[in-house]
């Protein structure tokens, strides 16, 4: 028998097989859709993280190379350190000129792309910081060797110095200054290009893990980024501190005519050749960012089939709507109210002014810290380079992953997050005043630090440098050319020592019969000195040794009260404010913190400079030694004030948060917090 099926049982089957093959359809283009959001098996939001970290990497090495090399780069070209200051805010300068437009215009566009191009500049800007070395041509170390028929010989304290043709204190007529004298320009121009490449990376970054991660799995992502951030500046410092120990001439000068050591302050490294590794590790890991998508399918998205194809094909194809691209005119058009929006936010406007405070106090303090252990402890540039990166950069790296993955674990509350950032960070406040027991004895330095009797007596007058045991000698005062006694002191040469005879060449030359070494009460029948400044004693090693213990500790626990407080900055913005207020707190932290605070410390450094050294045409150069009682006040106290100060917005933070708590069902972190006030409603 042959049934006959009625029209409206066939057209029911119909619906259905064409229902069906539409499912079928979508579930095609769904798992289309997530077949392109992976790359060789792996999640391609998990890749750009993996290649996000790699840049992170990059530009915190260069950072960090950079900022352990502005003592060497200040002694290359003979500048004072607040100079070395403005080189070094130069770089925020350069950040600054497009943060605001690439955090909110670059949302809008291709952010891999621009991070791609970002990381391209950086590596430009590096170059261009390594160029000065090779127009500048070989170093010149200041001293009081007379050069004449190719032997060198020591200005020494003698009745009749007609044989011999010493320098003087005052410039020749002739004296014109180089054009090489300026070459630290390239140097400021260059880092003002590195921090222009470096702009996009994190508030681009940053916004598109948001925009894609699970908000459970954002703060673990932002714990990774913040790895990164301690593993580059670890390879930085390790970088810097082997290139620091090579002469800047390394290659082209005999390590025979070198006559001053590692720990000698005229010492420069071969500052130029960790840059351009840099360059080229910067270069190299703005590449996978070309292959990644504008847009991805949020992570963990359980829709069904035809949304989350419609969805997808939105995201990925977005150049396919309609509506067509939007212009810039259209772009911007939102720019004002979001400003006011962020002005508004109680929160986010007290955390910038947190930023600003705690940023000025660690900028100054990660900017000066090589040449303040030189100073206070005696370290070669190297050794005080390495120590650093050793001691604090890997306890600070396991504070920031353990932070993150404690937000993590216990879903902290946005509030929970302020009180846990303001208690740590106080008590690492607390402990950093520890360091001010940290102190070695002042180095004696006949005519600066003490008098040429012995006697203790810091002095900032050229004038003191002379006394009756040197005054007949004729002795230039500017030139830095220490030599140590048998009595333990060192002189500022050794004409200024009284010696009247040398024996030896390069770095084991002797001087002997030193008239201001026996003046000073020394009982021996030979007095001399040695070249280079006398060694510290135990106790600076020791007290050495409980600064970086404090150091790695307070770093540890500072760390910890990192990711907390950094989540309280993310979470008191909207989801569509985020890249563009992660910006502007980047912007007002470069403006009020990151440009003036190395300039501010750098002057006040120089304040304390007891010997500067001298120019070509006889002007102040870098500066030789400092009065280190001063300069360890200043160097640990004004961290101190602008820290203190801070913790007066971190108290009010609370409270604001407190208040919010309890007027409203608790919110658990890891969801958006509405940060809105009612200010802004017309």
């Amino acid at each position: 028998m042959i049934s006959v099926t009625s029209p409206e049982k066939l057209s029911k089957t119909t619906q259905k097989q064409t229902s069906g093959s539409i499912k079928k359809g979508n579930m095609k283009e769904a798992g289309k859709a997530r077949t392109k959001d992976k790359f060789c098996c792996i999640a391609k939001l998990k890749v750009f993280l993996m290649a996000l970290s790699l840049a992170y990497i990059g530009k915190t090495m260069s950072g960090a190379y950079m900022n352990s090399m502005y003592t060497q780069i200040e002694k290359q070209f003979n500048i004072p350190a607040s100079l070395a200051g403005i080189i070094n805010g130069s770089f925020e300068l350069g950040n600054l000129l497009l943060i605001a437009f690439v955090s909110y215009f670059g949302a809008k566009l291709h952010r891999p792309r621009i991070i791609a191009l970002g990381c391209t500049v950086q590596a430009f800007g590096c170059l261009l910081i390594s160029l000065p070395h090779f127009l500048f041509g070989r170093y010149h170390i200041e001293s009081s060797i007379s050069p004449q028929e190719n032997f060198s010989v020591m200005p020494l304290c003698l009745v009749n110095q007609s044989l011999f043709s010493l320098p003087t204190d005052e410039p020749s007529t002739e004296c014109e200054r180089k054009p090489r004298s300026l070459l630290w320009i390239f140097v400021m121009i260059g880092n003002i290009v590195r921090g222009m490449g470096e702009t996009p990376i994190m508030p681009l970054g940053v916004s598109y893990l948001e925009d894609f991660a699970k908000p459970e799995n954002s703060p673990f992502y932002l714990g990774c980024l913040h790895t990164a951030t301690i593993m580059g500046p670890f390879l930085g410092f390790l970088l810097a501190s082997h290139c620091a120990k090579l002469f800047v001439d390394v290659g082209s000068v005999d390590a025979e005519d070198i006559t001053i050591t590692a720990t000698d302050s005229r010492w420069v490294g071969a500052w130029w050749l960790g840059i351009l590794i840099c360059a080229s590790l910067n270069l190299l890991v703005g590449i996978p960012f070309c292959f990644l998508p504008k847009s991805l399918v949020k992570e963990g998205e359980t829709k069904d089939p035809e949304e989350t194809s419609k969805n997808s094909v939105e995201l990925l194809h977005e150049k396919d709507k309609n509506e067509g691209k939007q212009t810039m005119r259209e772009m911007a058009k939102d720019f004002i109210p979001y400003l006011k929006a962020l002005f508004r936010n109680p929160v986010y406007m007290l955390f910038i002014l947190i930023t600003v405070l705690q940023f000025s106090a660690f900028n100054g303090l990660m900017t000066f810290m090589p040449k303040y252990l030189e100073q206070q402890f005696g370290k070669s540039a190297s050794d005080a380079i390495f120590l650093i990166g050793v001691y604090n950069l890997p306890v600070v790296c396991v504070g920031y992953f353990f932070g993150g993955f404690f937000m993590k674990k216990f879903k902290i509350n946005i509030y929970q997050a302020a009180n846990v950032a303001f208690w740590l960070s106080f008590l690492v406040y607390l402990f950093y005043f520890s360091t001010y027991w940290t102190i070695c004895d002042t180095p004696p330095v006949a005519g600066l630090t003490v008098s040429y009797e012995g006697i203790k007596q810091v002095s900032y007058a050229e004038n003191t440098l002379l006394a009756a045991c040197n005054n007949d000698c004729d002795c230039p005062l500017k030139i830095w050319d220490p030599v140590c006694g048998d009595n333990g002191i060192t002189y500022v040469s050794p004409c200024l020592a009284g010696c009247k005879a040398s024996r030896g060449t390069g770095k084991s030359t002797v001087f002997e019969n030193c008239t201001c070494v026996a003046d000073s009460g020394f009982s021996s029948q030979n007095v001399s000195a040695i070249l280079g400044q006398c060694d510290g004693g135990e106790n600076c090693e020791k007290m050495l040794h409980y600064y970086l213990v404090i150091s790695l500790v307070g770093s540890f626990i500072f760390s910890l009260a990192a990711m907390p407080g950094y989540m309280v900055l993310i979470r008191s913005l909207k989801p569509e404010e985020k890249s563009f207020g992660v910006g502007i707190h980047g912007l007002a932290s470069r403006v009020f913190a990151g440009i003036p605070s190395p300039i501010y410390f750098g002057a006040l450094i120089d304040s304390t400079c007891l010997k500067w050294g001298t120019t070509t045409c006889g002007g102040e150069g870098a500066c030789r030694m400092y009065d280190v009682v001063k300069y360890r006040w200043i160097y640990l106290g004004l961290p101190a004030a602008l820290r203190g100060v801070s913790y007066i917005p971190c108290a009010i933070i609370v409270l604001i948060l407190r208040k919010k708590i309890k007027s409203e069902s608790q919110v658990i972190l890891n969801a958006p917090v509405e940060m809105q006030d009612k200010a802004q409603e017309p």
